[in-house]
């Protein structure tokens, strides 16, 4: 099994958004795949909120179900759960190093270095912009699943 855990400042709009993407992508692409996907959060602020109603209406628009997921808090304890954990961008990446300790077996990743484009995935929250949030998503979840094919033939 691969688990993948998607990390974001809240864990309410790019990280949950990553989490349904993907777990759409694999139900239609490798259906019988065993991968684990979840989400999380690296602040406090939002542990236990519901995901921001624009972007569980963009998820909407674009056919993909979120359900009830609610924020949840990354713990040190989860690096030992996961096989890998894609941020966003660099504050989340300092975030995680600051929660993990450090990364001894290189885990943690940007969702858009699995694309030719790499960078950051700016946060809606601010800038409102969901669509463009959610298509740099779907691209490097895209990638990912690309990535984790290449490196795992049994998909």
């Amino acid at each position: 099994m691969i688990k993948i855990l998607f990390v974001c400042h809240g864990n309410i709009c790019r990280s949950p958004t990553a989490e349904f993407i993907m777990k759409d992508l694999v139900k239609k692409e490798y259906p019988e795949a065993d991968i684990y996907i979840a989400s999380s959060a690296t602040s406090t602020e939002e542990i236990g909120n519901p995901i921001y109603p624009p972007a569980k209406a963009e998820l909407s628009r674009r056919g993909i179900p979120c359900g009830d997921k609610r924020a949840v808090q990354l713990k040190k304890s989860d690096y030992g759960k996961y096989d890998m954990f894609i941020v966003m961008d660099g504050n989340n990446m300092r975030n995680i190093i600051r929660i993990f300790g450090n990364d001894p077996d290189g885990k943690i990743h940007k969702l858009l270095d699995f694309t030719d484009r790499r960078g950051d995935i700016s946060d809606p929250w601010y800038s409102g912009r969901f669509d463009i949030a959610f298509d740099d998503i779907y691209s490097g979840c895209t990638g990912l699943l690309n990535y984790i094919r290449t490196k795992n033939k049994s998909l």
